[in-house]
């Protein structure tokens, strides 16, 4: 698969809200150390996109498996 096909997979989105610092924290649990976050939903929503898009990116790279979601 391409990155563009498996960055259109459903991949679950955990987002909560860091309630000590402020702002969100973003993972995608079936892709493991995918983590991000952001001051703002919005900006957390689009760093989740980026963090993922790059986490996958990496893996295809060094031939790693990619779980299915």
């Amino acid at each position: 698969m391409t990155l563009n096909e498996y960055m259109e997979l459903p991949y679950r989105m955990e987002v909560v809200p860091d309630k000590e610092e402020g702002g969100y924290a973003v993972t995608f649990p079936e892709l493991p150390g995918c983590i991000t976050c952001g001051a703002t939903l919005e900006s957390a929503l689009s760093n989740a996109e980026d963090a993922k898009k790059e986490w996958l990116l990496a893996a295809l790279e060094e031939g790693q498996e990619i779980p299915a979601p």
